[in-house]
């Protein structure tokens, strides 16, 4: 849920090509070009066999591909989370009157601070975040998905996954959890999506910039104002529970609690989406898979680690180099770009026996959907228990569940988002 990068921070080639030199008989391609975004894993297997820490000059940046040398990038502290400044740097002069207030918003998001700052800020959540915590509101999600698809998911019908499930779904569960009222929602998830076009590199215009930048702002300051709400009144949600717990004010100020919320309010829904969209998408490409957990619902937590493993929402993650270090015998030096790309090493074949295949029974949690080590993502416990609620769903009540046509999907234009615009199914 806390992943995330920018489309902006990988350069064009510069000759608009989108094809490098060969190079014993690897080409490189640019990652942003149509055909490897929507179906990157061939190239990105075939690169992480050329070299598993490749520099690229064509994206400016080392591709880091390899399990083995991505867990090295995880654990090292020479390899930093703290990218604001690019960032900032990608603004338009013109839209540039909300960038600071906006980007010492961004300062104070977990994901781009490096321990131990980072694991300051973590603290004030952790206990919220525990499965445990999680898992007290299972029969909530259970049965607002059942209610939202007797809604939405007529059997006989055709509909989209995406649209009337995949996407609201996490959406009202969070809001719900955070404590938002039903009645601000649209504000709040608008806010949300435009945040999402800077953080994730879809802004590209100054228009669309500024825009991005004022919802930032607006949405911390509509956080601020629920967090004095629920320091007079507490609910049961995520705010009053973290006052309650007393690290506001102690080892974490209000100011950086509001600006982690921001966070959290953008990560909260996106990525489940996504992985209950890729998990039912690979399920219902592998009919054998699926009977299998039609037949063993107890598969379904199965499910959703082997989608986070084979198509996961996230397909990498940026870091610079803090210092000069050594990589598998390259040389990385001190303001070097690091991609991280998950979507690689999770088909590492050097880790995963038949990395290709999509097995529900393959029984390990060691892909790197969720990150590793420090970084691992806080809301992986809501994710698993969101996405597994669905899909457990669409698994027992919705037996001629099938994709509705033939047509080539379309996949968001991402650096770091493995999404699709939308799954047309028959439910």
């Amino acid at each position: 849920m806390t992943t995330m990068t920018t489309m902006t921070m990988a350069a064009a080639p510069a000759t608009g090509a989108a094809t490098g030199t060969v190079r014993g008989g690897f080409a490189e391609r640019y990652l942003l070009d149509p055909a490897v975004n929507a179906d990157p894993y061939d190239y990105l297997n075939s690169l992480r066999d050329h070299d598993p820490v490749y520099w690229s000059a064509m994206h400016r940046a080392w591709l880091v591909t390899g399990h083995a040398q991505l867990m090295h990038c995880l654990r090292d502290p020479a390899v930093s989370a703290e990218r604001v400044r690019p960032l900032m740097d990608a603004v338009p002069e013109g839209a540039r009157e909300d960038t600071e207030r906006a980007f010492s918003i961004l300062s104070r998001w977990m994901v781009f601070n490096d321990p131990p700052q980072h694991r300051r800020l973590r603290q004030a959540f952790q206990e919220q975040f525990a499965a445990r915590a999680i898992g007290r509101y299972k029969t909530f999600v259970e049965r607002a998905t059942r209610a939202m698809l007797a809604r939405r998911a007529v059997p006989g019908t055709v509909g989209d996954l995406l649209a009337d499930i995949a996407r609201p779904l996490p959406a009202l569960v969070f809001a719900r959890w955070l404590g938002v009222p039903q009645a601000h929602g649209p504000s709040f998830w608008y806010w949300n999506a435009r945040v999402g076009d800077l953080v994730l590199g879809a802004a590209q215009e100054e228009r669309e910039y500024r825009t991005s930048l004022q919802s930032l702002v607006r949405l911390e300051d509509y956080l601020a104002g629920l967090v004095r709400e629920r320091r007079a009144d507490p609910k049961d949600d995520l705010i009053s529970s973290v006052l309650a717990g007393g690290h506001v004010g102690k080892t974490v100020s209000e100011e950086e609690f509001v600006g982690m919320l921001t966070q959290m309010a953008f990560a909260g829904g996106e990525t489940t989406s996504n992985l209950i969209v890729n998990a039912m998408l690979a399920l219902l490409r592998h009919p054998d898979q699926l009977a299998a957990v039609r037949e063993d619902p107890a598969l379904v937590p199965m499910v959703v680690e082997e989608a986070m493993r084979y198509d996961g929402p996230s397909k990498m993650s940026i870091r610079t180099a803090a210092r000069d270090f050594g990589l598998d015998g390259r040389a990385v030096r001190s303001g070097d770009r690091m991609f991280l790309v998950t979507a690689a090493a999770n088909r590492d074949r050097d880790r995963f026996p038949d990395p290709d295949a999509f097995d529900v029974r393959r029984g390990s949690a060691s892909h790197l959907g969720f990150g590793f080590g420090a970084h691992f993502c806080i809301g992986a416990a809501l994710a698993r228990l969101v996405a597994g609620a669905v899909i457990d769903v669409l698994i027992r009540e919705y037996p001629d569940l099938e994709l509705a046509d033939q047509q080539p999907l379309t996949w968001q234009l991402s650096l770091l988002n493995r999404a699709l615009t939308a799954l047309p199914v028959r439910y």
